[in-house]
């Protein structure tokens, strides 16, 4: 999924985490006692936490349910929310323990227990939605709910472990409302969130109510946000221009983000440094033209990253050379390393190196959203102007339909972006080319998967840097997937609104509660 953040991890991880513009109409409660609006083009898929690991879906679950650990904005140290305290016992790294907290209570009333803590994370490995964060958990073998306390069994060490439940991933839903073994289907939600999720419209709109029940880390919710959601930038940016809308993030075009200046008349814009990523996954499985590595090979020789960071793009982000992007520890260049420049020569000669006939035909896959269609047909003309490939591209304009539609092996390639969940060089590892990873394209390497294991193991993360560098290494040689980019963070807003410069660090974490009129 899904996040930014520029800040490096400090070089000992904490194992133990101890407890706790100009005037504009408004809406029709002039006294700032309406909803504010907020706009984006990132999509729900769903809302059981079971279910989805995408953006949009995890920044609902931010505002809505409860984990018991979570990230502060500018920290890199998991603290406790739904937790009084949380620690691994032991030196080995396996067993992670934490003591849930007793004024907690789902916005239904209902106390929460440790058992619920225990079933929700029962239920997303027991679901394994091709969808949803099982891949997050591959350590994770069992889990004991005994009075208040929780603790966490993992089948090897796991330094990053408290990262992960400080996620989306980790949210805690009422055992008493969520199947077991089946994702809730309807448009209901029992979380404990600084937020009560009223009206939902799938594809269009969710109205958030504060929580006066919410007990945990972040400040209580002081407005209604009513979050509209958009099919593409364009309508997105077109609400923004008319007003139906006061904060807007998550993706504007990306000639109004290059034309942000301080001079805007009511507009307040909030650019910080991300890790956000975008890159072209290769379908590996048997029968895709991406099998081979050769044609991974050629196309990551012609790749031209520059052009489509400058032109597609205008400049809103930069090239990017490894599945680790710059600003989180242990970021190399591989990619770079090996195919500096744009090469039609060196793509001709792999390929007739491996006895393949050129051109290649493959199916390209992208969702409809930011500039997508730009770039796949940016990424179509580079591969085709060589004359090594004949490129077929199919834009979804439905993300849940996408996302099922590359699950299932539709496309030979197709690009995603990714924005990382917690601030680790793991999470661009294990969720990405990890075996059974998030990208669904049948890529399992013993190499990479070994590498992945170790780089967990480090309690210091720093000693991880030179097997993180080497996973990256061999990462370049296997290209299961291609680097494009690495992009900003952008909020937009209007004077009449306060704390949107604190709605987003890039951790895909909403802080909607920060909103207010002014």
């Amino acid at each position: 999924m899904r996040s930014v953040r520029s800040k490096i991890i400090a070089a000992g991880l904490v194992l133990a985490v101890a407890g706790a513009g100009a005037w504009v109409m408004l809406p029709d409660d002039a006294a700032g006692h309406g909803a504010i609006t907020v706009g984006t083009t990132d999509a729900v898929s769903s809302l059981d936490p079971a279910g989805a690991y995408d953006a949009g879906s995890w920044a609902l679950y931010s505002n809505v349910y409860q984990s018991l650990l979570t990230i502060k904005p500018g920290s890199d140290v998991p603290v406790p929310d739904a937790a009084t305290a949380c620690k691994f016992i032991g030196a080995k790294l396996t067993t992670y323990q934490c003591e849930l907290r007793t004024d907690v209570k789902f916005s239904n009333g209902r106390a929460i227990t440790a058992e619920d803590v225990k079933f929700s994370f029962d239920r997303i490995k027991a679901i394994n939605s091709k969808q949803g964060p099982a891949p997050l958990f591959n350590t994770l073998e069992s889990v004991k709910a005994e009075g208040r306390t929780v603790t966490f069994n993992l089948s090897a060490r796991d330094a990053t472990f408290p990262f992960k439940i400080a996620t989306g991933a980790a949210a805690i839903v009422d055992k008493d409302k969520y199947p077991a073994k089946a994702l809730r289907e309807d448009d209901k939600v029992d979380g404990s969130g600084p937020y009560v999720l009223g009206a939902y419209k799938e594809g269009a709109s969710a109205e958030l109510k504060p929580n006066a029940g919410y007990n945990g880390q972040v400040k209580p919710a002081k407005s209604a946000v009513t979050v509209k959601y958009f099919k593409d930038s364009e309508t997105l940016n077109a609400a923004w221009k008319d007003h139906r809308i006061l904060v807007a993030h998550r993706d504007m075009p990306p000639e109004v983000l290059a034309a942000l200046n301080p001079g805007l008349k009511d507009t307040r814009y909030q650019e910080s440094g991300g890790t956000e990523t975008r890159s072209l996954v290769f379908n590996v499985r048997p029968g895709s033209a991406m099998a081979k590595q050769p044609v991974r090979q050629a196309i990551a020789a012609l790749l031209d990253r520059s052009k489509i960071a400058g032109e597609t793009y205008k400049g809103t982000v930069t090239p990017l050379y490894s599945i680790v992007p710059a600003g989180i520890a242990g970021h190399s260049t591989p990619f770079f390393d090996s195919y500096p420049a744009p090469n039609a020569a060196n793509a001709r000669k792999i390929l007739k190196d491996a006895g393949i006939d050129a051109p290649v035909s493959f199916k390209l896959g992208f969702n409809v959203r930011g500039a997508n269609v730009q770039e796949g047909a940016e990424i179509k003309r580079q591969l085709e102007s060589s004359g090594l490939f004949q490129v077929q591209t199919e834009s979804v304009p439905v993300w849940e339909d996408f996302q099922k539609d590359y699950a299932a092996g539709k496309f030979d390639a197709y690009t995603i972006g990714w924005i990382p969940d917690f601030p680790d060089a793991d999470n661009f590892g294990a969720p990405l080319v990890g075996a059974d990873s998030s990208m669904n394209n049948g890529f399992a390497d013993k190499t990479v998967g070994d590498l992945i294991t170790r780089t967990q193991s480090f309690s210091n993360r720093s000693e991880a840097a030179n097997d993180f560098r080497e996973l990256q290494r061999v990462v370049s040689q296997q290209i299961p997937l291609l680097p494009i980019w690495q992009k900003k963070d952008y909020v937009l807003s209007r004077e009449s609104v306060t704390g949107a410069q604190y709605l987003s660090d890039g951790t895909g974490v909403w802080r909607l509660w920060e909103l207010n009129w002014l």
